[in-house]
């Protein structure tokens, strides 16, 4: 399609072990379009920070295709990998621990042009660093602070000045807001939104927080021990869940309205998350699953539209499940 942006085939990241290979991601299939947020959900431990690393740079594949613009990242090298990742940059999960505090503001939002000299805008760096600040709410005149000047907010807002630097189409955030005050998470949520609009860019965003990612995503990807179970509009993914992973998941979110919570269908897994060095045979899910039969530790469910599902589910029982989210 012309306007995907940014696709992954068969995309698969095993770490070796003494015991054989951790399997973090383990075939992974999504494609983001233009002015598209695509959030990915998932419980600690299933792969989503992994699947981000990748999709930057900062971890090789194991095999699989990640595609920008056409150009297969995971076998581009040297100067070719240097200009295709100029397309897609990262903000950090952690403001207090992504920014050098040895180095003044100016400096690690002008850093990616030291890397890139031919990107810098005919202003000059430091005005061009100075329009940054100003672009995410910053004063520009804050330029030759350090970070431990600034809040956790603010410092957010340095990361997010950095990954637009370079002008990319694709910014891949790892929990942006999950290390902030929820009024500050707001903020920083209104601004990457009023940035996509702005400049067009599309989102990855990874998050653990269900209402922060309906709110901001278009469509939304849940992941479990290496793959995607489920994808969907977020509409659909919120309101007609089909997957029964997806469904514990959302009905473990918290509801405010006290009138509602004894209306809530919540569903309690049993057992523990399998090692991803060790996951099971079939469903990777059928260990926690109460729909699970025999065949589903013999034949392992494709991530495919089925019979009582509106979008792809990788489940053979998949069919919608009410569990009153009201969030």
């Amino acid at each position: 399609m012309s306007d995907v942006v940014l696709e992954t085939r068969g995309l698969i990241k095993h770490f070796k072990s003494r015991t054989g290979a951790v399997r973090a991601v383990d075939g992974v299939d999504l494609s983001l379009r233009r002015g598209e947020t695509l959030g990915v959900v998932g419980e600690s431990g299933c792969g989503k920070s992994t699947l981000a690393k990748l999709l930057v740079g900062l971890e090789r594949p194991t095999s699989g295709e990640i595609r920008v613009r056409g150009d297969n990242l995971a076998t581009l090298r040297g100067g070719s990998l240097r200009r295709a990742r100029r397309n897609i940059q990262m903000v950090m999960q952690d403001p207090y621990t992504s920014l050098n505090p040895r180095m003044t503001v100016g400096d690690i939002i002008g850093e990616p042009y030291d890397i890139h000299p031919d990107a810098v805008p005919h202003t000059g760096k430091q005005r061009a660093v100075q329009e940054l600040l100003d672009l995410v709410g910053l004063n520009p005149d804050h330029i030759n602070r350090y970070p431990h000047q600034f809040s956790g907010g603010q410092r957010q807002r340095i990361g997010i000045a950095r990954a637009l630097a370079l002008r990319p189409e694709i910014i891949v955030c790892d929990e942006p807001v999950s290390a902030l005050d929820v009024s500050i998470q707001a903020q920083v949520i209104n601004l990457l939104e009023g940035l996509q609009r702005q400049l067009g860019l599309s989102y990855i965003f990874i998050a653990h927080d269900l209402s922060v990612v309906r709110h901001i995503s278009d469509r939304v990807a849940v992941m479990y021990l290496g793959k995607v179970v489920e994808i969907g509009n977020h509409v659909a993914i919120y309101d007609q869940p089909t997957h029964p992973y997806t469904q514990a998941l959302l009905s473990a979110v918290p509801v405010p309205d006290p009138r509602l919570r004894g209306r809530r269908d919540h569903i309690m897994l049993t057992g523990d998350v399998p090692s991803p060095a060790d996951p099971p045979s079939g469903c990777r899910f059928r260990t926690r699953c109460w729909k699970a039969q025999p065949g589903c530790a013999e034949h392992e469910p494709l991530l495919e539209i089925r019979q009582r599902s509106p979008h792809p589910s990788a489940c053979h029982y998949a069919e919608v499940r009410d569990v009153m989210r009201r969030f």
